[in-house]
């Protein structure tokens, strides 16, 4: 089994594993630390055996999420450092005078699909409960995929320019 599957079951004993472990490129490094952490905790060279202990054992339940949660702050730093990545190459694309189409065609289609299962519902009163639920799954996770375009192009909240803060301060002190 691959580190990132392994460190997704334990998920349940520390969720915060999740944000590390989903959607970005570092997610193999994060999982190999969580499974190094695990194994630490419970003594077992093989992964797969230390997943099974923290499973059987409440106290190493407890002893794993709080060496997880003493980990927080470098896996946050690995994971913002990646979203950082995603906006520089952005910004050395209008500098060099060039368009970013992948991310254009991206934000096209992730609109354009939100607008059709929503004109699917609304055009048809008569479709069965099992079709209306589909579309608006589809829906839901097109909507978070809008969300994320606006927030990359815009500046998503102040939490996010509190990270970008924390960041530059860990930077400057030589912590990422």
């Amino acid at each position: 089994m691959d580190p990132v599957s392994i460190a997704m079951t334990l998920a349940p004993y520390a969720p915060k594993i999740i944000k590390w472990l989903s959607g970005s490129d570092k997610a193999e490094q994060a999982a190999e630390q969580v499974v190094q952490v695990a194994q630490a905790i419970t003594g077992k060279d093989d992964a797969l055996q230390a997943v099974e202990a923290i499973k059987a054992d409440p106290a190493l339940a407890l002893q794993f999420r709080q060496s997880v949660m003493a980990n927080e702050r470098e896996w946050d730093a690995m994971y913002l450092v990646d979203r950082q990545n995603a906006r520089a190459r952005d910004t050395e694309y209008v500098k060099a005078g060039r368009q970013n189409w992948r991310a254009d065609v991206l934000a096209v289609l992730a609109v354009g699909g939100l607008v059709v299962c929503v004109w699917f519902v609304a055009r048809d009163a008569d479709l069965p409960e099992r079709a209306v639920n589909a579309i608006m799954f589809v829906a839901g996770v097109l909507a978070a995929a809008v969300r994320d375009v606006y927030s990359f192009e815009f500046g998503s909240s102040r939490g996010s320019r509190d990270k970008d803060n924390v960041l530059a301060s860990m930077r400057n002190k030589g912590g990422v």
